[in-house]
């Protein structure tokens, strides 16, 4: 396995191979090819509606959010007024549900967001928020069926509640032994020096509160095995 700064921070596809349209790390492909197996069994045609997600395209995203192009969401899904925050805050708003270019588990093809291609049809358009994934929601049922088996191939949601950091995702499922090798080799002066390399809305607040934002969003995740250092 590869650990290098451009692998965990988005910058490099050489650790990824295809899978049904999708790009993910090749060492999970075994495992989650018997999870699609196993939940087409169940009744569900499990899909991937983002995994591998670039450093320019999680940039894309950050720039449209702290600009105002695309909407922030707070914790209960209702937009957020930028206008008045300071940068921090903005900052954190914005990492409520969408990582820094360049510390997104996206980056690593370990981590994917799922739904049930079975329970819609092509004209439905998949928002990613809560509803869809609670109950009486479209995927519902598969997302209860993976809390009661992914365990079983490997995967686990590292977003499952939320801990003062990024909100809970109900949709996000991870890879965990791949996923947790990938952060204990990650830290923040990976993440400084890839940042200080690239001009992005909020720049100086980020850099300037790095350690703490780090801790936040990315430390505060209480599935890995053994402590990780932020340095």
């Amino acid at each position: 396995m590869m650990f290098s700064s451009e692998i965990l921070t988005g910058q490099t596809q050489k650790h990824l191979v295809e899978f049904h349209g999708s790009l993910v790390n090749w060492a999970i492909v075994s495992d989650l090819q018997s999870l699609t197996i196993a939940a087409k069994n169940a009744g569900f045609d499990l899909a991937i509606a983002s995994s591998f997600r670039g450093f320019d395209r999680q940039l894309m995203i950050w720039q449209k959010k702290y600009n105002g192009i695309n909407p922030v969401f707070d914790i209960n899904d209702n937009p957020v007024e930028l206008n008045g925050l300071s940068d921090l805050e903005k900052c954190q708003a914005i990492m409520l549900f969408s990582a820094l270019p360049g510390a997104s588990r996206h980056h690593w093809g370990t981590d994917f967001d799922f739904y049930d291609k079975a329970a819609i049809t092509d004209k439905y358009q998949i928002r990613l928020q809560q509803d869809e994934y609670s109950e009486g929601g479209r995927f519902a049922a598969l997302t209860a069926w993976l809390d009661d088996n992914m365990a079983e191939f490997g995967f686990y949601k590292p977003y499952d509640e939320y801990r003062g950091g990024i909100a809970a995702e109900p949709w996000h499922i991870s890879h965990k032994s791949t996923a947790d090798m990938m952060l204990k080799k990650f830290s923040v002066k990976k993440l400084e020096k890839v940042l200080k390399q690239y001009d992005f809305a909020g720049k100086e607040a980020v850099l300037a509160n790095l350690p703490e934002l780090y801790k936040q969003f990315i430390l505060s995740l209480i599935h890995i095995s053994e402590p990780t250092r932020p340095y």
